[in-house]
């Protein structure tokens, strides 16, 4: 059954972590509705505390504050700048040559934390952590970890509304390729001269299993409903928004929404603000077979995707989006 959402439905992670039976039952039958037609929701209780988001959020405009140039030297491009620093106008929306009206700074699986006995360790590159803000490395390991953990929770609840067994993602989002991204969404003194289709990000897909974004600062986040109507994203101070990103839709053969989102310009008297976000991109490891699961394929739901990796797919999705050469 088709149901058009006019706000994102809020659930209670703790319904599915420690409630009863039943408790968990109905978290995961309103968790498949959602993300079956919208493809987003909102959750509370999923363990990031109000104090480390307020810490990390402080190091952040620290950080976004410094000169262009002590920013720059923590820009990598030579790894497609998947850690650290990026610059203003490098990444763009799939489809589109004008870069998104942001920078941003990544952060990645912390090495140390991976066993020498797993060969993923030699896939990624090591964090890069600016020497200026020396309280950003814990905060920011932190909140991956915590980001981690609720994601995997949210993973195996998507796993029992799929009829798979609830560990099904457990070891193939084991030391993933999950990345945290503290985004700032730059004021824009002049707007005039702004190209006309440039925002802060057009609308785009995910490319992930799923995202889990903290607290956005200001107003601006939409989601695209079905029937074309662009609707805003609201989360309460204590939530979560949670979506589904491509990676599941293909894992799932569409069954699972991975729904075009985009953050608006501000109104232009309030375009001269910032706007801060950080999201955490929940990847798998690259040898995840992204294969369409036999049982989300019908006569009425054929086959829809080539059969792939999480590693080749999102190598050509960063190619598309600009910051793989």
């Amino acid at each position: 059954m088709e149901i058009l959402f006019d706000e994102i439905p809020s659930l209670d992670l703790a319904d599915f972590t420690a409630g009863s039976p039943s408790q968990k039952a109905a978290f995961v039958q309103k968790l498949g509705e959602a993300y079956q037609n919208i493809g987003f929701v909102a959750i509370k209780n999923h363990g990031l505390s109000q104090d480390l988001q307020d810490r990390l959020y402080s190091s952040i405009k620290d950080f976004f504050a410094l000169p262009d140039e002590i920013k720059s030297k923590y820009e990598k491009p030579e790894i497609g700048f998947q850690r650290g620093y990026t610059g203003k106008g490098k990444e763009h929306a799939k489809g589109r040559n004008t870069g998104d009206l942001k920078e941003f700074y990544h952060v990645g699986q912390e090495l140390s934390r991976i066993p020498d006995s797993d060969p993923i360790k030699s896939e990624y590159p090591p964090n890069i952590w600016p020497a200026e803000l020396p309280e950003f490395q814990n905060d920011a390991n932190e909140a991956y970890r915590t980001l981690e953990s609720a994601g995997k929770s949210m993973l195996q609840a998507i796993a029992l509304s799929l009829d798979l067994d609830e560990n099904y993602f457990e070891d193939k989002v084991a030391h993933g390729n999950s990345i945290l991204r503290q985004i700032h969404y730059f004021p824009i003194t002049n707007p005039e001269e702004v190209p006309a289709d440039a925002v802060r990000a057009a609308e785009h897909g995910d490319i992930n299993l799923i995202t889990l974004l903290m607290g956005a600062s200001a107003d601006g986040l939409q989601v695209l409903r079905k029937d074309g109507k662009w609707i805003p994203i609201t989360a309460l101070p204590d939530q979560l928004v949670v979506n589904v990103g491509d990676m599941l839709e293909r894992l799932t053969n569409k069954k699972l929404k991975s729904t075009i989102h985009r953050v608006v310009n501000p109104p232009r008297e309030k375009m001269n603000t910032s706007r801060y976000s950080i999201p955490f991109f929940m990847h798998p490891r690259s040898e995840m077979d992204l294969t369409c699961l036999e049982s989300c394929i019908d006569t009425t739901h054929p086959k829809q995707f080539d059969d792939s990796t999480a590693g080749e797919f999102l190598e050509e999705r960063l190619r598309e989006l600009g910051l793989r050469k």
